[in-house]
């Protein structure tokens, strides 16, 4: 996340002359997605997921059967129970670092 962090940074410093909040906000969406995407995808087996959903407090039915879904990583990225478990808090607490916040915090001196 840290990569990340300083590509964005730079790239809003040098951009951050133009209106594009809308823009900013489907991309930070975008990305978010792709953190819980390789997050997913780090989990690698069924009964990993299953446990790591139930101590994300996802009750014992529902994570045995999204840890055991056969959908690619961006369809389960984008579902119900990743959006749930996986939250953008939870995200910022890891380091997760908004586009949409830092477009904001630049734009909100103008």
């Amino acid at each position: 996340m840290a990569e990340v962090k300083v590509f964005i940074r730079g790239w809003l410093g040098y951009f951050h002359v133009a209106d594009m909040k809308r823009t900013m906000k489907s991309w930070d969406e975008w990305l978010r997605r792709r953190f819980r995407m390789y997050i997913w995808k780090q989990w690698k087996k069924p009964r990993t997921k299953v446990a790591n959903l139930r101590k994300l407090g996802i009750p014992a039915d529902k994570a045995y059967q999204w840890g055991n879904s056969r959908l690619g990583y961006w369809r389960i990225a984008g579902s119900p129970v990743l959006a749930c478990s996986i939250t953008n808090e939870r995200l910022a607490a890891a380091g997760y670092f908004s586009i949409l916040n830092c477009y904001e915090s630049l734009h909100s001196c103008d």
